[in-house]
């Protein structure tokens, strides 16, 4: 492309318009550019910071590998292929879980619960008593059965760390036969005192869950020693998750489901990507319609410097020249409102990160002070592609029939 075709058209940007109306149109457009690009970065570095936060909530229950059954609910942990897993150097721990759905009583009110129940070494395999809020970690205190409780069932029964009454837990007798004359006698009851209270995911599933003693877990739902339906494996350190779980999957065989923390929450993340891909689309709309100013602008520009084209007709410039140089015209319009764009929006999300300008009240309702974000790379480079793709349809359509010889005398 000849160098003066780039030095007319950032001319024509620059220079005073015949019609002071063409100015502000121009203005407006590259304007609107930068602003709908400003907004789809914090947008999505809003999105990534959401999506971060509620990862590391994961991550301070979720296992960094889990062990499920392929078929069925539970697992033997006497087989050979389980045992296996015990002998690996790379592998720091494993702990049992079992894991099921109870009625939980508590002062004349009830409500469904998941009951967790885990070994002695299920702290090693979380940060859950980073969550508790009220009390502390405990399902045995060397005389009691203790439990520690979601919120949400917390609040159902307006629960605290000191109450003394004990919570009854109810589970149908797996090994025998509903009798419907006396269905309380088709119940199983087990007897625990709470002992903490955590907060954990927001979709209400782990704020749902009450945590007992393996044991307890056990006897409710009539398993021995040697059941469980996953086991919770934390890697020794330095060791590669992904690695780790491609060999234990191998190990295993097609009996055995090896899940890390973003399989275990398979379904959040989707639905997750699922609005961030709904939510790009939606500011690309918003996008188009700010690119639309463009084709105004140059519709007008083209009209305003037609003796300009005819002049550089004269002088030898062809028809694709002239295009051209209106073309970059509309491209310099979308690549100076989109460089703007980025940078507001990189210092308001920037900014964000690192001082927490956009606080949620007073801090103390919230797991976090600030509204949470962070930049990355790739939304920026998708922003950039997406807004100057735009761009380029819109200096590109009111431009693909500018002839030169149109207007000779």
């Amino acid at each position: 492309m000849a160098k003066f075709e780039w030095h007319i058209a950032w001319r024509y940007l620059f220079s005073k318009k015949g019609h002071n109306a063409i100015n502000i149109v121009t203005c407006i457009s590259a304007v609107a550019v930068a602003v709908v690009t400003a907004a789809m970065i914090c947008v999505l570095s809003g999105l990534n910071g959401m999506g971060n936060l509620a990862e590391e909530m994961f991550s301070a229950i979720d296992p960094p590998l889990m062990v499920l059954p392929s078929e069925g609910q539970t697992l033997r942990t006497d087989t050979a292929p389980i045992v296996s897993l015990y002998a690996r150097e790379d592998i720091a721990c494993i702990s049992r879980q079992i894991e099921q759905t109870a009625i939980v009583r508590y002062e004349g009110q009830q409500t469904p619960a998941h009951v967790l129940g885990v070994d002695s070494l299920f702290l090693q395999t979380t940060n859950l008593d980073s969550l508790i809020y009220d009390g502390y970690f405990s399902v045995y205190d060397g005389a009691h059965e203790r439990a520690v409780v979601g919120s949400d069932i917390a609040e159902v029964f307006h629960l605290y760390s000191h109450s003394i009454k004990a919570l009854h837990i109810y589970a149908p007798k797996r090994t025998k036969r509903i009798n419907l004359a006396r269905p309380d006698q088709s119940l199983l009851e087990e007897k625990a005192f709470t002992a903490g209270i955590f907060s954990g995911d927001q979709n209400g599933t782990t704020n749902q869950t009450l945590i007992v003693s393996i044991e307890l877990a056990q006897r409710l739902y009539e398993y021995d020693d040697h059941t469980a339906t996953a086991l919770r494996i934390v890697p020794e350190e330095g060791i590669e998750i992904s690695r780790l779980k491609s060999q234990i999957s191998r190990l295993l065989g097609d009996d055995y489901q090896v899940l890390d923390r973003r399989d275990q929450q398979a379904e959040y993340f989707r639905i997750f990507r699922m609005e961030k891909w709904l939510t790009v689309l939606l500011l690309g709309f918003i996008s188009l319609i700010a690119v639309i100013n463009i084709i105004g602008s140059l519709s007008m520009l083209i009209i305003d410097k037609k003796d300009d084209s005819r002049i550089l007709s004269y002088m030898g410039a062809d028809e694709a020249s002239i295009r051209r140089i209106f073309r970059l015209e509309g491209w310099f319009i979308s690549a100076l409102g989109t460089f703007f764009g980025l940078i507001i929006g990189l210092v308001l999300c920037l900014g964000q990160q690192h001082f927490g300008w956009l606080e949620l009240g007073d801090g103390s309702s919230y797991i976090v002070s600030a509204y949470p974000v962070e930049v990355q790379a790739a939304d920026i480079v998708l922003v950039a592609v997406l807004v100057l793709g735009l761009g380029f349809l819109a200096a590109w359509y009111p431009t693909r029939k500018v002839k030169g010889e149109q207007y000779e005398a």
